[in-house]
């Protein structure tokens, strides 16, 4: 029922519920119905296996993004080298697999766990220092484990030079290689996505995460109250870490071969922006931020081939298009943070009220 001032509850139960009408429960079906059988068979059925090629990048932005989101959104901590802890999880999964043989599904967790781990030791400052000075240690983070770590020795492992290659029937879930199979790999990713979102969105509902929060809003408030400030810091770095091992592990099903360009330091800023623009402090934040930043290069790229007929400076934006997406990248920061500076998940949730509380949405 819907009632001018929202829906009542009557037990903790209800309040706490994820679906609490029955509005959202049809809402949810239908977004079900959509993501796990109407893309597929459009995808599939009209040939254009394409777009399954984009939402899995949609989909690895989200898992790359959900780390940076627990930090910066819940808990605070900046981070500018969250691409370094991807990087570890891929590198560990490929290697589990080349050189001992470990099966791809036990490699996630392996790569979770490592990348968990290593994210904890480079979140170790974030006890002494705050601000300026932590965006520093992460950007360390990137320099050390991506430029140093990995391109000068773990490339070399095995004497495969600077690449690791991925042959066929390396990345299988038991008889089944899902590695360069669209349609497999998007029901990966829709499981994996899933599977993090409920586990980051259930440890919000904790005390672990009220105490994220609470140091997010103010540390030395939440210290005098008895929350244990570094503990829960270096807890929040591992599981943002363990976040980015998964998404590390699911890149390596999508690629041949997996090198350090993978993971770029401009990787690290552009999941800052993915969360300024969806919006800091939310999970549809998360969602939305990268369905924005895939999505909008993707449509100007289609916008200047069809106008490439017409005039030839097109073409000349289409040798160039890269450039043109870093700046396109930049402008629309700084117009998010002028004109939606609480991003688009604040704008989602005022879309929502109003069609919650329609007619009464005064």
């Amino acid at each position: 029922m819907r009632l001018p001032s929202g829906v009542y509850h009557e037990t903790y139960a209800q309040d706490h519920a994820w679906w609490q009408t029955r509005f959202v429960w049809i809402r949810m079906v239908l977004l079900g119905l959509i993501l796990f059988l109407v893309i597929p068979y459009f995808a599939t059925s009209s040939g254009q296996l394409y777009y399954l090629t984009l939402a899995n990048t949609v989909g690895y932005t989200i898992l790359g993004a959900m780390g940076v989101q627990l930090l910066i959104g819940y808990t605070g901590q900046v981070t500018l080298g969250h691409a370094a802890f991807i990087a570890v999880g891929g590198y560990t999964s490929s290697i589990a697999m080349l050189q001992w043989g470990i099966p791809y599904p036990i490699t996630i967790v392996i790569a979770a766990l490592v990348s968990g781990i290593w994210s904890v030791l480079f979140g170790l400052p974030s006890a002494r220092v705050k601000g300026f000075y932590l965006i520093m240690t992460t950007m360390a983070a990137q320099f050390v484990t991506v430029d140093f770590i990995i391109t000068q020795y773990v490339s070399q492992i095995g004497g495969r030079g600077h690449y690791f290659s991925l042959p066929p029937g390396t990345i299988t879930f038991g008889p089944i290689e899902i590695a360069n199979d669209d349609l497999k790999l998007y029901y990966l990713m829709l499981a994996l996505v899933i599977a993090c979102t409920v586990l980051v969105a259930n440890l919000l509902r904790t005390r672990i995460g009220r105490a994220w929060i609470a140091i997010r809003d103010n540390d030395i408030a939440a210290e005098v109250l008895g929350v244990n400030v570094v503990r829960y810091k270096l807890l929040a770095f591992f599981v943002a870490g363990v976040l980015a091992g998964i998404a590390g592990a699911y890149w390596v099903s999508t690629l041949s071969a997996i090198s350090p360009e993978h993971f770029p330091f401009t990787w690290s800023l552009w999941l800052v922006g993915v969360i300024l623009i969806g919006g800091t402090g939310s999970m549809y934040g998360t969602v939305f931020g990268s369905l924005f930043m895939t999505l909008v290069p993707e449509i100007l790229k289609s916008i200047i081939f069809t106008l490439t007929p017409y005039h030839p400076i097109f073409s000349q934006l289409i040798d160039k298009f890269l450039y043109v997406r870093e700046a396109a990248f930049g402008l629309i920061i700084v117009l998010f943070l002028l004109y939606e500076p609480k991003g688009l998940a604040y704008r989602w949730a005022q879309i929502k009220n109003y069609v919650h509380l329609w007619p009464f949405s005064y």
